[in-house]
């Protein structure tokens, strides 16, 4: 679903934050991902969440 969030520019900067971006709850918190940075990390961290998966749920997943 796609909206607006205004973000000062300064945030952005920091943030590496392009026009697209992907909000993601995580626990607590809302984190705000630059899209390709999200992608990116989703893809280095694949194996990492197999394994937990494993583990958590063995034989499950």
């Amino acid at each position: 679903r796609q909206g607006r969030i205004t973000i000062p520019p300064p945030l952005r900067a920091y943030a590496g934050l392009s026009r697209e971006c992907v909000v993601n709850g995580a626990n607590t918190r809302v984190e705000i991902w630059d899209s390709q940075r999200w992608e990116t990390y989703l893809a280095d961290q694949e194996e990492t969440f197999a394994e937990l998966s494993e583990e958590v749920l063995p034989g499950v997943v």
